[in-house]
């Protein structure tokens, strides 16, 4: 899957839902939250990092909604194990292809990892991991603490920073890359960012877009 501007829908518009909504939107990504709490709805529909849809997304005229067809992903992030489960079901059935990410309420409990294409547990770890699972192509740190993300970006071919090198690239204010491509080097003025290599890119979430978009184009 490419994971280059994903549309993903989102179930539940709670703690995780929000913040998991937040962070895809700072990458750029186009974000749709179904939550059937009207106050809930206006909330974030206020914060303007998703479109909204308000209704229960168990019934598959709620659902299809968020055009089904043309959405990359679906992470049914709701406290509800039942609801989640039965989202992702549900989107399999008329989104094909459609990769599903579904919220588990037990740490060691993974007896549905055969039904979804991903489970996750983001009690353990906030909303980063359920990032991850749904954007594969930028992985957070998922054990910090705070806002700063500390990420592990590939540099794709087409990317504006793909061959130069840190001097010659003007990274934004609240953004550093930490790592060379070999991983064994803390980055310097000189360090080349290859096409195809992986670095540790440390970012405040305002800019977290624009670092995006200069490593994958």
């Amino acid at each position: 899957m490419n994971s280059q501007d994903l549309r993903i829908a989102i179930v539940g518009g709670g703690r995780v839902g929000l913040r998991t909504a937040r962070t895809l939107d700072n990458r750029g990504h186009t974000v749709i939250v179904i939550e059937r709490d009207p106050v809930r709805s206006d909330q974030i529909a206020d914060e303007y990092v998703a479109t909204v849809i308000e209704g229960d997304a168990t019934k598959p005229s709620v659902l299809k909604q968020v055009g089904l067809e043309k959405t990359d992903v679906l992470a049914a992030l709701s406290a509800d194990l039942g609801t989640n489960l039965a989202t992702c079901l549900t989107a399999e059935r008329y989104g094909s292809p459609i990769r599903t990410v579904m919220r588990r309420t037990e740490e060691e409990d993974d007896e549905y990892a055969d039904l979804v294409d991903e489970t996750v547990f983001p009690e353990r770890a906030g909303a980063r991991s359920a990032v991850n699972a749904v954007d594969p192509g930028t992985r957070a740190l998922e054990d910090m603490i705070g806002d700063l993300e500390i990420l592990v970006m590939e540099v794709t071919e087409n990317a504006p920073v793909a061959g130069r090198t840190l001097t010659d690239i003007g990274l934004p204010r609240g953004s550093l890359v930490v790592s060379s491509a070999d991983g064994d080097r803390i980055a310097d003025a000189e360090t080349e960012l290859e096409p195809g290599h992986s670095y540790v890119v440390a970012t405040e979430p305002d800019v977290e877009d624009e670092i995006v978009r200069l490593f994958r184009g």
